[in-house]
């Protein structure tokens, strides 16, 4: 499986009284991550299947993924928390990627990569992407790409 772990992008603060689950991506965020999806597209990235948090700047995030899509997206709140085996469980197809949030992001993927749950050592930018092949269980990854979003927005100029 090729996996494509991916931290939301740039949301805006809460508001007074608007919960955390609720904020949206600012301008800014819509605007680099588009060219962050530019970047993968012309890497060649092309997904069958998408699953992302059900907090709305991850679900945001996972709609600017569609043009990369062949296939289907999916809710899954095992990406509003901590990794699980749950969520490994849940994953179909051969080119998957995950939005989330952090330090549960970095934790998933040092757990993919080492079997250990030391995400502080990867630790993720908004709209980061971290590219892995292997079989999706704590140490049947391997790690091929972790690429900031500055670089995958220059290569989508």
């Amino acid at each position: 499986m090729r996996l494509y772990l991916i931290r939301h992008a740039i949301a805006l603060e809460a508001a007074p009284g608007q919960s955390d689950d609720a904020r949206p991506l600012s301008r800014e965020g819509i605007q680099k991550f588009t060219e962050v999806v530019r970047g993968l597209k012309r890497l060649g990235v092309g997904l069958d299947r998408l699953y992302h948090s059900p907090k709305l700047r991850a679900v945001q995030t996972a709609e600017l993924l569609v043009p990369l899509l062949d296939g289907e997206t999916e809710v899954t709140p095992h990406l509003a928390g901590e990794p699980s085996l749950e969520l490994l469980k849940t994953l179909q197809g051969s080119n998957v990627a995950l939005v989330g949030h952090e330090p549960w992001i970095s934790d998933l993927c040092a757990w993919l990569i080492t079997a250990r749950r030391e995400g502080g050592a990867l630790p993720f930018k908004k709209g980061g992407v971290a590219y892995l092949e292997g079989t999706p269980k704590p140490g049947g990854m391997r790690l091929l790409g972790f690429w900031s979003p500055r670089l995958l927005r220059r290569l989508g100029q």
